[in-house]
């Protein structure tokens, strides 16, 4: 009958207008996709088959497939707004019931849930606690907690030394000349010959008058080549007589008694220090420009006295008047009015010089002793080659500045090699917050000493491990600034048992630095990089998510985390997929097994963070479909309605 095949068509031509009106509904529906009816023809069939000549009865749908094409991708402001360039579906759970979407809409919910707006919960792999990503699928949460503070254990510098750096320390000798308590004369010494060597062998000689006083002597030897020579002088006041008028240097002394106002005034002398002593009832002078000399400017009484006591340990007395009996006065240990307390000159001798003294008296008779010459100081550029800082964190949080400095060392071709005399070879030094950190290795307790460490390169420029020292700052003390009773982990000394690999978590405020890809090059100093584990508190600062799908977390305090890598899923045959509704798809046996796993890998596609995808939705190409439908509808129409009319004739037949 022509009215069953009509009925066919205008069923199916209403199901294709149901599924065009459907399509265009979702134009603007995120992650949507498109459906398009499949039809198929019906023939009437037997045991026998159908016949060669037989009429078609209508038409049927056959399917309703989804068209699984890439959208328009739409950016936005929002960093969970997700889209999916390419193959595969955003995993996700609601209950425990899995659903698979194209639609990114994602935010978070109070307990730091990645959810669609259904609330069902974005499926990812999640990062261990040294952010790496594991492999098994669960909720993905963001951290939304404040990041505790964590104390440094471990600093890693990469730096390039210049090979090129000159030596900046060299070792020299030091002589000390004997210490003179004199009554007429400052040094007590006769005329001196001084000879001094240079480094190609050539010799100078200096002579200097007799009884020259130690900063005469001093200013001499400094007109010597690798020569360089200070005068010091020291004394202690025992007896200050009452209303003595006494002169120091020539320079009188208003204040006539023991006292600390008259320390206070020899203060204020050029080159001069004093301290008072008020148990003792003494006063201790120093001088910076050599020899002191004690006179008396006045007074009347007879038997008033001035005993001074020099560093050599001689004792002189000057009195007003040694008789007694108002004639004259003068020292009771020379006839003079005055008391000189001789310098004492140190002789510091540059390297690859030799100094001789070839006087009949000789005054640098003491043993010689090495010395460093420009040697380190943290606070003079001009002692170190290189230098870098770094802030570490101590168990509370607080920041401290660790200052690394670099010095060069000479090497010695011609002397046995050991842990000091090596090629290529430099100190490091370390201080934190300007102090010293050293630990020397005693029964603790233990003062820090400068931390210093050997660094040895090989002839290709890398560092030497086996020659270097492995670093451990193992006697820092973090000091707090506000001094308001809080109390961060201290150190554990070397002595009491500290050593490497250090324990997690950390026990104390030690820490180790790493050196390992540092080298020692002709080329500028550089820090390639500086990295420490330690931080102080923070608080989320927001989210960023990269093609691969890995979230990462910034907080306030610099600290970056990787969280979870976003998960996919993509099918053998996506047609299969039940739809759900909420442009969710469910899995069947006809999509069969997902296949999840990272953005980017396999057949799935990227992840484009800030974006949505829009439906896949041609709403031209729809209106001309319900143009289609339409027509189709009408049609079918007409053919029942001539059919009636065929009836109609057929039954009004007489």
């Amino acid at each position: 009958m022509p009215f069953n095949t009509a009925l066919s068509g205008i069923r199916a031509a209403n199901d294709d207008l149901r599924l065009t009106g459907n399509n265009i509904a979702n134009a603007s529906t995120t992650g949507f996709k498109k459906s398009r009816a499949e039809f198929g023809d019906v023939y009437s069939t037997s045991v026998l088959g159908s016949g060669l000549d037989q009429i078609g009865s209508g038409v049927q749908v056959q399917s309703v497939s989804q068209q699984f094409t890439q959208g328009t991708i739409n950016f936005t402001e929002n960093v969970l707004d997700l889209a999916i360039s390419g193959g595969g579906f955003f995993v996700m759970s609601n209950g425990g019931e899995t659903s698979y979407t194209r639609a990114g809409t994602f935010g978070l919910d109070r307990e730091g849930f990645i959810t669609s707006n259904t609330q069902a919960r974005l499926q990812g792999f999640p990062a261990d606690a040294n952010g790496n990503i594991t492999s098994v699928a669960t909720d993905i949460q963001i951290q939304i907690n404040n990041v505790q503070p964590r104390t440094t254990t471990s600093v890693e510098s990469e730096l390039n030394l210049d090979s090129r750096e000159p030596v900046l320390q060299t070792t020299g000798t030091q002589f000390i000349s004997a210490g003179n308590v004199a009554s007429n004369s400052t040094n007590g010494y006769g005329i001196q010959n001084y000879t001094v060597t240079g480094p190609t062998g050539a010799t100078a000689t200096i002579t200097t008058a007799a009884n020259d006083n130690s900063l005469t002597t001093a200013t001499s030897l400094n007109a010597l080549a690798g020569v360089s020579a200070t005068a010091t002088s020291s004394a202690t006041i025992s007896t200050w007589t009452a209303d003595l008028q006494v002169t120091i240097n020539g320079a009188g002394i208003v204040n006539t008694t023991m006292s600390q106002a008259t320390a206070d005034e020899i203060n204020a002398l050029p080159g001069l220090s004093a301290t008072y002593d008020g148990i003792t009832e003494t006063i201790a002078l120093s001088s910076t420009i050599g020899d002191l000399t004690f006179g008396v400017a006045g007074g009347t009484a007879d038997g008033d006295t001035l005993v001074v006591t020099g560093g050599g340990g001689g004792t002189q007395t000057l009195e007003l008047d040694s008789g007694a009996d108002g004639v004259g006065g003068g020292n009771l240990d020379s006839d003079t009015e005055t008391i000189v307390v001789g310098g004492v000159v140190t002789l510091q001798i540059d390297q690859d010089y030799t100094f001789t003294d070839t006087s009949a008296a000789t005054i640098f008779s003491s043993p010689s002793t090495s010395f460093v010459n420009n040697s380190f100081d943290p606070g003079d550029p001009d002692t170190y080659n290189h230098a870098t800082s770094v802030t570490i964190y101590d168990s509370l949080g607080n920041p401290h500045i660790m200052q690394q400095f670099f010095i060069k060392q000479a090497y010695d071709s011609t002397a046995p090699l050991t842990t000091t005399n090596q090629p290529n070879a430099w100190v490091m030094a370390v201080q934190i917050d300007g102090q010293n950190v050293g630990d020397p290795v005693i029964t603790a307790p233990t003062t820090p000493t400068l931390a210093t460490y050997n660094l040895v390169f090989n002839q290709n420029g890398g560092l030497d491990s086996a020659l270097s020292d492995d670093i451990l700052i193992s006697n820092w003390t973090p000091i707090v600034s506000n001094n308001n009773g809080s109390v961060p982990l201290g150190p554990i000394t070397v002595a009491s048992g500290a050593s490497l690999p250090l324990p997690t978590p950390a026990t104390s405020s030690n820490f180790q630095i790493l050196m390992t890809d540092t080298t020692q090059v002709g080329s500028n100093f550089e820090v390639r990089s500086v990295d420490q584990n330690g931080l102080t508190s923070g608080r989320l600062a927001g989210l960023n998510i990269d093609d691969n799908g890995f979230i990462f977390a910034r907080f306030t305090n610099g600290e970056n985390r990787v969280l979870a890598q976003v998960a996919l899923a993509d099918f053998g045959n996506p047609q299969g997929l039940q739809n759900l509704g909420d442009t969710s798809w469910a899995e069947t046996s006809e999509s069969g097994v997902p296949v999840v796993g990272g953005p980017g890998t396999s057949s799935l596609g990227l992840v484009q963070s800030g974006a949505l995808e829009d439906s896949n939705v041609d709403l031209s190409e729809q209106l001309v479909n319900l143009i289609i439908a339409q027509r189709n509808f009408q049609a079918s129409a007409k053919t029942i309605e001539t059919a009636d009319q065929t009836t109609q004739t057929i039954i009004n037949l007489r």
